[in-house]
This record gives C-alpha cells, sequence and structure tokens, in this order.
C-alpha cells in the first residue's frame, strides 16, 4: 500500500465533497430527464397490466358487441386516478366506448395502427398525456383499445426525486469523509503487514494453527473477507461439465466430493420380463439435477440402496462405480430395512416435514418413533460420509429434508469439513414450522452446515425467521448469516435447474415425428391438440386440478371436444401412505368421470400411472402443444425446465403454477394460480390459441433463461462458495499466528 499522510486524507476528503456538490449539480436536468423516461415506462407497463387484465372480458363483449358493457367495464378501469380516459376504436376508426374523461379532440383516426401495441404522446387542453394502443382481433377485423394516461404528474415526481438525490449525496459524502478522516487516525502499521503476509501465505497454500479471536486484527480481517463474499458469480463463464471441472479444480484442489442424499441415482432391479437385473433412473428432480454435476467432478455419492438387486451388484464396501456404461463417480449404498423406512422415511420425512413444508392442507403426522427413527438413520448416512472421507476437510452435499440432523453429526466428527446443505422443498414460515414438536432439533442439525441453501429467498427468509424464533443464536441478517455455538452458518439462495443441452435430446427425432408417434400411441386425431403434464403421483403437485381445468374449459367451450386431448404421465410413488394411494385412486375416477361427461370420438384424460423413462418423458414434451405445471407448492419444479430445453423448435406453451419456484425464473410462462379451475381453464385455452410467433418469442427468452443458468452454474455458485468459506477459514487462522508474531515452520 503506498504511504499517505492524515493531511492528505483529509485535504482528499473536503476535495471530494466539492466534487460531489458539483457534480450533484451537474446530473439534475440529465437526472430529471431519467425520472421522466422512468415515469413514462411505469405508465406504459400499468397501461399493459390494464388490457392483460380485462383482455377476456374486452374479447368476449367485442364479440357480443355488448358496448353499454364494455363502457361499465371500461368506467371500473379508470377509476385509477392516473388513467385519463378509456376507450374503444372499432375497424371503422370510430369510438365506439369510451369513459366520460374522454378529451373532446381526441380522434381514432391518429392512432398508429399496427399489428403490435404502441404508445405516443399528445398535447390536449394543456396537458401532455400518453396514449397507449392495443390491437384487439375479433371476427368483424382488428380494432383498438386505447388508454390514455395524465404525465403532468412525471415533473413533480422528478423535482422530488432530485431533492432526494441532492440530500442522500451530501449525506453520503459526509459520511464517507468523516469515515476516511477516523480510519485515518485509528489504522495500525502493524494490521497492514499481518493482511499483507496472510494474503500471500494464503496464495502460497500454506496453512496456519487454529484462529484465536476476540484481537483487532482477527475482527478486521474477518469483516473484510465476510464482505468479500458477497461478490456474484460471473455471467462471463460458459457453464459445462468441462467449466465445472475447471472451476473445482481451480478453487478447490483436490478436494474430496461427497454427496449424501436419501434416493440413488441408479437403482438395481430383477426384472421377470428381461430375465435378469436392469438398471433404473428414478423420477426425481434432485437425482436429474446431481447426477450430471457428479459425472462431471467424481466423487462418491451416498444413498440408501433401494432396488432389488442392488445387494447383488456392490462390492464387498457396499460401492459400485457408476454409471456403469462409462464410470465415472463410486455410488455408496447405505442398507435401510423395512421397518427403518417406514419410520424415518415414511413416517416421519413424508408424513410429518413433507406436508408441514408444502402447506397443502395434508395435516402432518409426527410419531415419537418415527422420530427416533430419523435421529438413527441420519446418524447412519453421518457415519458412512467419516467412512467415505478421504481427507479431514471434504465438501459435503447433504440433499434435502431426509437428512436434516446429518449435518451437525458429521461436523463433530469432521470439524473441518465444509458442508453444504441444500433444502429440495420450500420451507414454511416459523409459525407453520412451529407445528413440529422437534423444531429445535432439526433446526439445529441444518446449523451445523457451512451453508444452507434454498431454491428462493423467500425460503431464505422463512428459515432465518425460524431460527429466530426457536434457536437461541447471533443472526447477522445483512449477512445472512448464523452463528450457533462458536460456529457460523450461511443462508443463500440457490435456483436449482438442469442440464443444458438434455443429453436425452441426442437421440431424439425432431418435434413433428414425435407428436405423430403420441398421436398413434393414444389413438387420436390428426388435428388433436395435444397437452401434457408430468409428475409423480404426489398431492402437492395438483394433478386432479390440472384435470379439473380442462373439464371446465370443455364445459365452457364444446367446440374443443374431440380437438384437444390431456396425457398425464404420474410415476406412482409412496403407495404405503394411504394420501397418496387415496390421491391415484380419485385421479383414475375423475379422469373417468371427464371421459364420460365429454364423450366423443376419442377420450380427453389419458391418465398413464406409470414410470417413463428420461427419453420418453423429452419425446413426450417435444410432440405436445403445452405442458401443464400446476403445483400447489413446490421448491423449484425442474419438470417445467425440462419442457422448455426440450423445444428448440421454439414452439410450445408453459402453464406454470405461481406456488412454484421455476415461475420465478420463466415469467414469459402463462403463470396461473392453481386453485383457480377457471383461470387455468383460460389459460389452457390460451395456449391452444396462441400464435406461433408469440410461441417462439416467449420460448426463446426461457431457454436463454435456463441455459445461462444451467445446473452446472448451480453447482458453480454453491461450490465457489465453498471455496471462499475454506479461503476465509485459512486467512483468520494465518491472521491469528500473524498476530501472534509466529511464522510457518
Amino acid at each position: 500500500m503506498i504511504p499517505i499522510s492524515y493531511k492528505d486524507l483529509l485535504r482528499y476528503g473536503v476535495f471530494g465533497i466539492a466534487v460531489a456538490t458539483i457534480v450533484a449539480f451537474g446530473i439534475s436536468p440529465f437526472t430529471g430527464g431519467i425520472v421522466q423516461q422512468w415515469s413514462r415506462s411505469d405508465v406504459e407497463a400499468r397501461s399493459r397490466l390494464v388490457f392483460n387484465a380485462i383482455q377476456p372480458l374486452l374479447d368476449r363483449d367485442v364479440e357480443d358487441r355488448a358496448w353499454n358493457r364494455l363502457s361499465d367495464l371500461f368506467k371500473r378501469v379508470a377509476l385509477d386516478k392516473k388513467i385519463l380516459a378509456v376507450g374503444f376504436c372499432d375497424q371503422g376508426g370510430g369510438l365506439v366506448a369510451s369513459t366520460p374523461e374522454m378529451p373532446t379532440d381526441f380522434s381514432c383516426e391518429k392512432l398508429a395502427k399496427s399489428e403490435d401495441e404502441s404508445f405516443a404522446s399528445i398535447i390536449s387542453g394543456g396537458r401532455r398525456i400518453l396514449v397507449a394502443a392495443f390491437p384487439v382481433s375479433s371476427n368483424s377485423g382488428r380494432s383498438y383499445l386505447v388508454i390514455l394516461t395524465d404525465l403532468s404528474f412525471a415533473a413533480a415526481r422528478s423535482s422530488q426525486v432530485l431533492a432526494y438525490l441532492l440530500a442522500a449525496l451530501a449525506s453520503v459524502v459526509l459520511v464517507l469523509t468523516v469515515g476516511t478522516i477516523i480510519f485515518a487516525v485509528l489504522m495500525l502499521r502493524r494490521w497492514m503487514d499481518s493482511l499483507k503476509r496472510a494474503v500471500e501465505e494464503v496464495r502460497r497454500g500454506e496453512n496456519g494453527p487454529p484462529p484465536i479471536t476476540g484481537s483487532s486484527i482477527d475482527r478486521e480481517i474477518h469483516k473484510l473477507l465476510r464482505d468479500a463474499e458477497h461478490i456474484p458469480l460471473t455471467n462471463q463463464i460458459d457453464w459445462t461439465p468441462q467449466s465445472l471441472q475447471e472451476v473445482l479444480h481451480g478453487a478447490l484442489p483436490g478436494a474430496n466430493v461427497l454427496v449424501v442424499s436419501n434416493r440413488e441415482p441408479y437403482i438395481h432391479n430383477h426384472s421377470a420380463l428381461e430375465k435378469g437385473i436392469v438398471v433404473q433412473r428414478p423420477a426425481s428432480g434432485l437425482v436429474s439435477a446431481l447426477e450430471p454435476i457428479m459425472r462431471a467432478c467424481g466423487g462418491t455419492w451416498i444413498a440408501h440402496g433401494s432396488g432389488s438387486a442392488d445387494r447383488e451388484t456392490v462390492d464387498e464396501h457396499d460401492r459400485i462405480q457408476v454409471p456403469e456404461s462409462s464410470a465415472a463417480y463410486v455410488l455408496r449404498r447405505i442398507w435401510i430395512s423395512e421397518e427403518e423406512q417406514d419410520g424415518y422415511y415414511y413416517g416421519f420425512a413424508n408424513e410429518g416435514l413433507w406436508p408441514l413444508c408444502h402447506i397443502v392442507f395434508v395435516r402432518p403426522t409426527f410419531r415419537l418413533s418415527d422420530w427416533q427413527m430419523y435421529q438413527s438413520i441420519n446418524q447412519r448416512f453421518a457415519d458412512a460420509v467419516v467412512a467415505e472421507a478421504r481427507t479431514d476437510d471434504p465438501v459435503v452435499l447433504v440433499q434435502d429434508y431426509h437428512l436434516a440432523l446429518a449435518p451437525r453429526m458429521i461436523r463433530r466428527r469432521l470439524p473441518k469439513a465444509t458442508i453444504i446443505t441444500f433444502w429440495h422443498i420450500p420451507w414454511p414460515n416459523a409459525e407453520t414450522f412451529g407445528i413440529c414438536p422437534w423444531k429445535e432439533d432439526i433446526i439445529e442439525g441444518m446449523l451445523g452446515s457451512t451453508i444452507v441453501g434454498f431454491h428462493t429467498q423467500f425460503h431464505c427468509n422463512n428459515f432465518i425467521e425460524g431460527v429466530d424464533r426457536f434457536v437461541e443464536s447471533r443472526i447477522e441478517r445483512e449477512l445472512q448469516a448464523v452463528s450457533l455455538g462458536g460456529h457460523e452458518t450461511r443462508i443463500r439462495p440457490y435456483p436449482i435447474s438442469i442440464e443444458w443441452p438434455p443429453k436425452e435430446l441426442r437421440q431424439l427425432p425432431p418435434a413433428a415425428e414425435c407428436r405423430s408417434d403420441l398421436i398413434k400411441q393414444f389413438g387420436l386425431t390428426e388435428c388433436t391438440r395435444l397437452i401434457v403434464g408430468v409428475e409423480r403421483f404426489d398431492y402437492t403437485k395438483g394433478i386432479l386440478d390440472r384435470m379439473r381445468a380442462v373439464d371446465a374449459l370443455l364445459s365452457r367451450n364444446p367446440a374443443w371436444r374431440d380437438r384437444l386431448a390431456f396425457i398425464q404421465v404420474a410415476a406412482p410413488t409412496r403407495s404405503k401412505l394411504n394420501a397418496y394411494a387415496k390421491l391415484q385412486a380419485e385421479a383414475e375416477a375423475l379422469a373417468a368421470e371427464i371421459n364420460e361427461r365429454h364423450h366423443g370420438r376419442q377420450d380427453v384424460i389419458h391418465l398413464v400411472p406409470m414410470h417413463y423413462e428420461p427419453a420418453d418423458v423429452f419425446r413426450l414434451f417435444r410432440g405436445a402443444d403445452s405442458c401443464v405445471v400446476s403445483s400447489l407448492h413446490d421448491g423449484m419444479n425442474l419438470v417445467a425446465k425440462e419442457f422448455v430445453s426440450s423445444r428448440d423448435d421454439n414452439e410450445g406453451v408453459l402453464i406454470l403454477s405461481s406456488f412454484a419456484g421455476a415461475s420465478r425464473e420463466l415469467s414469459e410462462a402463462l403463470i396461473v394460480n392453481p386453485y383457480d379451475t377457471e383461470e387455468m381453464a383460460s389459460a389452457i385455452d390460451r395456449a391452444l390459441s396462441m400464435p406461433v410467433e408469440e410461441q417462439a418469442e416467449r420460448m426463446r427468452l426461457m431457454r436463454q433463461q435456463i441455459k445461462e443458468n444451467n445446473v452446472y452454474r448451480w453447482a458453480g455458485a454453491i461450490l465457489l462458495d465453498a471455496a471462499k468459506s475454506r479461503t476465509r477459514e485459512r486467512v483468520l487462522s494465518l491472521a491469528t499466528k500473524a498476530h501472534l508474531g509466529l511464522r510457518p515452520s
């Protein structure tokens, strides 16, 4: 660092105030223009939102030529104080319906007639008015909805923002200047020397003794490193298996990576049909996300061996190299008896935590015997991690709600381990989570992690709220960090994704051929529009709700009869639990009822209660006109992303629940409330009627989003955060050594 005197710092601080003041006044006109542009953009967005909201009612009234009813609708819209007037221009250029406030000099002839929405400014009565025109197609031709907004508020807003900006700039400059002077007075040369030595030793990869907290040196370096952790992950990297390997080898050289999950990526079962052992990939979003990462990075995956032939395929250490066709990593299997499975998996995890976290009005069930079994199995997984670890500081990725206690158990045995726990399902608010009798144990178990990850920031906030209410700890909300028993855990959002491009697409035919295969497979007519859904038979996925929406659409518009088919593939799961068995029975009965009610030349609902291999799922996606993902509550839902990734023809429409985490990223989908049957029916109608050009525009944006934020980027974000944590701990150790005046041996 270049030496600098305190007088120089003071001089520069005063100079900074003067420069900032000049800059503030200099940018005033520019700021005013920006604010007015923002105001106009806000008005355009508001107009677009109004049009989208009333479009179904508008289409109905235009078709019925119900101008009085349309005028009443416009009056309700114009209750918004910022909207001056609303009107409707017919194909002949006449203003056939409008609100009383419509300026007398307004003429439909002045509109810019185009196929897309348009915005123009006019002067009327001394006021500047924005005219938004939205084309409306009907049997009689193209007409326009016009929304007029008074822009005079923009000037007032500009003045207010400018005043706030000047005050804020003055405050910031003053605070920064005073802070600079104070820092200069308190700065110690020894602190700088220690920091330089610590950073240099970290660069050389040297280790030091365990840190001693409390010194000013430790605190300052700790703060710098904590701040550095908030540097965002760069988008410059093209995330592929190769780039992920490079990140892992560069950020975590020689790291021993261990994945821990209940579900295994490959299941070996006896097959009477094929007279031997077959390998099955389970229908699991977790497996879909993690398996490509393990193939890229190697390491060991520890999971429950659930297949009927799993024991026959492992070696004497319960390990097997997978995939068998091209071994990339080790699968270590844990054995769980049927009685243990009933308590740990079916009982506490899926009758307790699953409904509790998904908030879908199925009462959670908590039994002491299930909890005791859950503790026992978590300890078994933790013991396996210790046994498989090749170093004393492995990187351990603990997956999902089945293993909430494992991080703390692993921490006790491997205190230097970097443990990342990822919770694949939602985390409820504190009041809801308070239902669980062992809530403190679960939270404390998870806080044994270095990092706890969720799909969304909302779930992170809920978790921190729960920690605050139920566990005595120190929470630093601005850093999203929790300290418990001297150990710090950071809470981070990591939206999970899929492999890009999915390897299953390499062997699939074009979309048109996939469609023809489906038409033939299900005995449908060539003109049939295909809607698909692919889920496990789970009450959180909204399978019954999407079937009722199809029923409502056909009841509302019988013209769709014999012109659409809904194919729902649902893999049976957790059939030991009554709620799941009951769901499948209800779905089959509802499908039969709908088919009977709308009986025609072909069935409407085609319910396929079986497991589909990934290649079959992608074939289904490629041949469909629309995919419905109607989760009642979901952490992410990768089905939505898989459908989008399959459509390299840029066709097809995704209908997506607002309660799925994927809706935060795939905003170009038709976002729906799955509890609103009529809204779902309207979305299906719109999807099947959407022009190809609009489909392509929406699909291109969603595909770009998934391509840039694929599963390798998800893994890269987690692993880079893990690397930062390890570096931070090393620097703290070295800083303490510098404080004590020690040098590495």
